[in-house]
């Protein structure tokens, strides 16, 4: 049986307690699908964090971090999103925008550190990861087609990018454009200033998500310059398919946070509720839906927390990592559901955060690669690598 520590155990509390008393009790006062929250209880919930040593969730310890292993930042990450605002702002942006800054922190140059990385630690700059294309985003290595040709000391880039979370918001972009032949050694990554000439943010794409739209990018003749590049020309693809292994485990680890608010009000309800002269929780049918879904967290957490537990071993994680995916978005896309049917025409309503969790995990199911990607992931290794059940000593 898993266990937390007693330092994990401390962290989860004090996670626990700031999203209680202090993002709920916000919420309540905001629009149901609030992007935002005013500008001071922004600060005031920033202001908590870094009292409790959590802001930069994801930074080492080396660049003045937390430096927390990737187990106690899935069971925090489960904690974070147990409100209204559930995967989005305003709890987790109040513990800072760090999505990019550990694949900067890996690969800068000392150039690259001090315009970018430093600026992101602090909160001065935002960045956005630029891949997904409109020819398609599950199949980068073969589909990118953004182009970057050198000329004397700049790259210049032609093409468009589509999904782009934050465009609209960040100063630079992490833009992986063709600069060799095709397939996966021909990509690279380049930070573009997103204030640079030719860069455009063409569209806002809205979608059933109430955050975070995604943007189309039209870039024409970025010029860029050497030192721009991150990590190896040529190695772009590795990069990118680096950062989004590891970021999926975290990432599906809060869809299981809904999933237990989600239960977790289901059941009160359930007691409370009467139909045909008894509790509903007292009918057989309405009572098994509940078992379903705890059966459904249980078994998404448990793959989650050992996906994690083999990259904090520096472990092979791949297939971990995309099996932890489609078990946590999946299982926790049925818990929302049922939980809506268990609540009729209630769960649907706006009065309860239950509709905008199922739109949001929707979307889950599809972002940092859909189920299908996930399976042919898992797919490959099985058929390509000697089979070891994942208990097995590697």
């Amino acid at each position: 049986m898993f266990e937390v520590s007693d330092e994990q155990h401390a962290l989860l509390s004090m996670v626990r307690q700031f999203v209680r008393e202090q993002v709920r009790p916000l919420e309540d006062t905001l629009d149901p699908d609030c992007t935002s929250v005013p500008a001071a209880d922004y600060e005031r919930l920033v202001s908590k964090t870094k009292q409790m040593g959590l802001y930069n969730l994801d930074l080492p310890e080396k660049e003045g971090g937390p430096g927390i292993d990737l187990v106690t930042r899935c069971l925090l990450a489960i904690e974070m999103s147990q409100h209204r605002a559930g995967l989005y702002a305003p709890c987790f942006e109040a513990f800072g925008h760090t999505g990019q800054i550990p694949l900067l922190s890996a690969w800068a140059t000392s150039y690259q550190r001090e315009k970018y990385l430093e600026p992101s630690i602090s909160g001065e700059k935002r960045a956005c990861f630029a891949l997904s294309e409109p020819t398609g985003g599950s199949d980068p290595g073969r589909n990118i087609r953004t182009k970057a040709v050198k000329d004397g000391n700049e790259w210049v880039i032609n093409g468009s990018k589509l999904w782009i979370s934050f465009a609209h918001e960040a100063e630079f972009a992490l833009v992986f454009a063709r600069t060799g032949g095709p397939g996966r050694d021909g990509i690279t990554c380049f930070i573009v200033d997103t204030d640079t000439p030719g860069f455009n943010v063409h569209r806002i794409v809205h979608t059933m998500r109430s955050t975070d739209p995604g943007t189309e990018l039209q870039l024409e003749n970025v010029r860029v310059p050497e030192e721009n590049i991150l990590g190896e020309i040529g190695k772009g693809f590795y990069l990118a398919n680096e950062r989004l292994s590891r970021n999926r485990i975290p990432y599906s680890a809060g869809t299981i946070g809904l999933a237990l608010r989600a239960q977790e009000m289901t059941i009160e309800w359930t007691k409370m509720r009467e139909s045909f002269g008894k509790r509903l929780a007292d009918h057989q049918g309405a009572n098994w839906m509940l078992v379903e879904n705890e059966q459904d967290i249980r078994q998404a957490t448990l793959m989650v927390l050992n996906a994690a537990a083999a990259a904090d071993a520096d472990r092979p994680f791949r297939t971990e990592a995309a099996l932890a995916k489609i078990a946590a978005t999946e299982a926790s896309f049925r818990v929302v559901d049922r939980c809506i049917q268990l609540h009729g025409g209630l769960g649907v309503s706006r009065e309860l955060p239950l509709e905008r969790w199922f739109r949001e995990l929707r979307i889950r199911r599809i972002g940092e690669g859909a189920t299908e990607i996930q399976k042919v992931i898992v797919g490959r290794d099985l058929i390509n690598n000697p089979y070891q059940f994942f208990l097995t000593r590697k």
